[in-house]
């Protein structure tokens, strides 16, 4: 894959008809409303992915830890201090784009009239397999820096995930949140399967 070769700091969300975090997904039965925030180490191969929502009138809360050079995903519970180690595909995630990548094309977001206006940027598309099938990708980053702006990503199955970044920050304030908790060093090993995926923490 190609690695970012910065580090980047990075929250996501939604906004509906008044700015506010979080993001909003409906159906027919089934009502989602979500704040994430990303911390991302692009030499490291690591994500820090925390989400705070209401799903289906119940809050949640999720912490989990990406360790891509390791294959190991960890999943943080900070008010019990207890922690579950899962085997973490290399395969994809929405912060890099794969070597196997097509590039689709190259625009500006925004203006182009004059300097600041706009953001240059690159598009890439592919698809991957998966143990259901095959799922495509569309995804976006800056031309300069490979700084993600958004990853659209469809499956076999008919599901959709869409990530949208923004407010992204240069540098980490914290570079010890991309290390496991002390209380993690003895986790247990999940009994999954197959091995999860960044894109699967969103179907849980």
């Amino acid at each position: 894959m190609k690695v970012l070769v910065l580090l980047v700091c990075l929250s996501v969300g939604c906004f509906a008809q008044r700015p506010r975090h979080c993001s909003e997904y409906s159906t027919a039965n089934q009502k989602l409303l979500a704040f994430s925030k990303y911390i991302y180490d692009g030499l490291g191969e690591r994500i820090r992915f925390r989400q705070f929502g209401l799903y289906d009138n119940k809050t949640y809360h999720l912490d989990v830890l990406l360790l891509y050079r390791e294959g190991v995903m960890y999943k943080i519970n900070n008010k019990n201090r207890t922690c579950t180690k899962q085997h973490l595909s290399p395969d994809f995630h929405p912060l890099a784009v794969p070597r196997n990548a097509t590039l689709m094309g190259q625009v500006v977001l925004g203006a182009s009239s004059g300097p600041g206006q706009g953001v240059l940027v690159n598009s890439w598309y592919g698809e991957e397999k998966t143990k259901t099938g095959s799922a495509k990708y569309f995804t976006t980053v800056t031309q300069f820096g490979c700084i993600p702006v958004s990853t659209l990503y469809h499956t076999s199955s008919g599901d959709w995930v869409v990530n949208s970044f923004y407010n992204n920050v240069i540098g980490l304030v914290d570079p010890q949140k991309l290390n496991p908790p002390f209380f993690c060093m003895n986790a247990e090993q999940g009994d999954e399967d197959e091995p999860v995926t960044f894109l699967s923490l969103f179907k849980e």
